[in-house]
Formats: structure tokens, C-alpha cells, sequence
């Protein structure tokens, strides 16, 4: 007999039993994603990580999950550079889009200016704002 356990502590191999079985669904459904992560890292003099974008590419398209500047070099077109780089290196990969979604209005902004257009609102994610979800078409190599 089979029962749902909610909880706030899943283990790696629960976790891993869901995104196999997934995984494994959507390879038959659509074919395999050939997800493949996907960074562009922000190093200081002494070649530590202090910002940059965490995604992946699957079937076709750039996802950027993270993207964060630091304070000290915001202003100076860093989220733009880094898009940039991801969106090249994804295009490498054959990829014809990329998404973002965020609910900050400088970064919104931001994507916007480097040609991301808006697909969808989410409004009240968080209280008092909206999350939007961006879109960008890319030319493959």
C-alpha cells in the first residue's frame, strides 16, 4: 500500500528516486534534455568566487537559475557580460533560447535591456511584487 510522507528533509537518494523517474519519463515523452550545467563565474584578484550565473542547458534552451552580482560591481553592465557568456556558450551548444525569471525591478530591467522579453507574470510572488518570467530567442552556431 502506498502513503505520502510530507517532509522538509528529504534524503539525496528520495530526491534522486524523483528526478530519475522523471528524467527517465520525459526521454520517452519528448527525448533525452542533454542537460548539461552551465556557469559563468565572477573571480576577484585572488581567484575566489563572488558572484556570477548558475543554470543549464536542456532540450534547446539556456535556463539561468542564479545570477548575482556584488554590490561593488553593479552599475557597470556585469549582468549583461554574464549573460552574454552563458548565452554564447549555450548557443555553442546548439541552444535556440534561453529563459530567467526574477521579481527584482533593477534585474528585470536588466534582462530586459540585453533582449529578454516578458512571457509571464506571477503577481504577488513575493507579497507586493511580481515574478516575471523572460524569454529570449538565440542564434545556434
Amino acid at each position: 500500500m502506498t502513503h505520502l510522507d510530507v517532509t522538509d528533509t528529504p534524503s539525496e537518494s528520495e530526491l534522486a528516486a524523483i528526478s530519475e523517474g522523471l528524467t527517465a519519463f520525459n526521454a520517452v515523452d519528448v527525448g533525452p534534455s542533454k542537460r548539461r550545467p552551465l556557469a559563468v563565474l565572477i573571480r576577484d584578484e585572488s581567484g575566489k568566487t563572488i558572484g556570477g550565473i548558475s543554470g543549464y542547458t536542456a532540450w534547446g534552451w539556456l535556463f539561468t537559475a542564479w545570477l548575482f552580482v556584488p554590490e561593488t560591481l553593479r552599475g557597470q553592465g556585469m549582468a549583461g557580460k554574464l549573460l552574454e557568456a552563458a548565452e554564447a556558450e549555450a548557443m555553442a551548444r546548439g541552444c535556440q533560447g534561453a529563459w530567467i525569471d526574477t521579481f527584482n525591478p533593477q534585474a528585470l530591467r536588466a534582462y530586459q535591456r540585453q533582449g529578454y522579453v516578458i512571457f509571464g507574470e506571477l503577481p504577488e510572488f513575493p507579497t507586493g511584487r511580481s515574478r516575471f518570467f523572460l524569454q529570449k530567442k538565440l542564434s545556434p552556431r
